[in-house]
C-alpha cells in the first residue's frame, strides 16, 4: 500500500525554480503548500549513487531529516540503447565545463559516440524521470516515469532544454524541442512519474 500525503506542507527538494513551479500547480487541487530547497537554505547533497532512484533517494532523504517535513526530489535523464543505457545518471555531467553547462556538446558526444560505434536507426533512447516522496521518519515512496523515442542528427528545434533537440517521442515526428512546451508537458518522463505520484499519494 503506498503511503497517502496527509500534512499541508510539501518541500520540494531541488533549487530549480521552473520544477518547483511545475509541482506548486499540480498540487494546487489538493491544497498543499509547497516550499523549495532554496526556501528553506538547504544545501545541495552530493549525488554519489550511480541510479536515478539512489540519487534521488539521497535529495529526498537529506530534505527530510533536515526540515522535518515530507520532501518530493527527483533524478532523471536520458538513456540510449546503442550506449548501454549512457549517459544514464551522468546526463548532465556529459554538459559540465568550467563555465557551466553546455547541453550542445553533451549531445554531439552522444552523437558522435553512436557514429563511432556505427549504431542502426532507428536510435532508440528513453527519458526517465525518478519521484522520491520521503518522510521524516525514514519512509519513502518512488514512482519512476519513462518516455520512450529515438534519435536524430542534425538537431531540430529551438524550444526545451537539454538533449530536447535530438529526442523524438515515440508516436510523433517532431523533438521534444519543436513542441510547444505544454503539449510537451503532458507526455514528458517527469510528467508519467508525477502522475503517479499524484495518483498514490493524493488519490488524484
Amino acid at each position: 500500500m503506498t503511503r497517502r500525503f496527509t500534512g499541508d506542507t510539501l518541500l520540494i527538494a531541488t533549487h530549480n525554480k521552473g520544477k518547483l513551479e511545475e509541482m506548486a500547480h499540480l498540487l494546487r487541487p489538493f491544497g498543499v503548500k509547497v516550499v523549495g530547497a532554496a526556501e528553506m537554505n538547504l544545501p545541495e547533497p552530493e549525488e554519489t549513487e550511480d541510479t536515478f532512484v539512489g540519487n534521488a533517494r539521497i535529495k529526498a532523504h537529506a530534505a527530510a531529516r533536515t526540515t522535518g517535513l515530507p520532501a518530493l526530489s527527483d533524478d532523471s535523464g536520458i538513456t540510449i540503447d546503442a550506449l548501454d543505457g549512457a549517459p544514464g545518471v551522468y546526463t548532465a555531467d556529459w554538459a559540465e565545463t568550467d563555465n557551466g553547462r553546455d547541453f550542445m556538446m553533451a549531445m554531439t558526444r552522444a552523437h558522435d559516440a553512436l557514429e563511432a560505434k556505427s549504431a542502426p536507426h532507428p536510435r532508440l533512447a528513453q527519458f526517465r524521470c525518478t519521484l522520491v516522496l520521503a518522510w521524516p521518519d525514514g519512509h519513502d515512496e518512488v514512482f519512476e516515469g519513462v518516455a520512450p523515442g529515438h534519435l536524430v542528427w542534425p538537431t531540430r528545434g529551438a524550444a526545451g532544454f537539454g538533449y530536447d533537440p535530438m529526442f523524438v517521442p515515440e508516436g510523433y515526428d517532431v523533438t521534444f524541442a519543436e513542441m510547444d512546451r505544454w503539449e510537451k508537458n503532458k507526455i514528458s518522463h517527469r510528467a508519467r512519474a508525477v502522475e503517479k505520484f499524484v495518483k498514490g499519494c493524493f488519490g488524484g
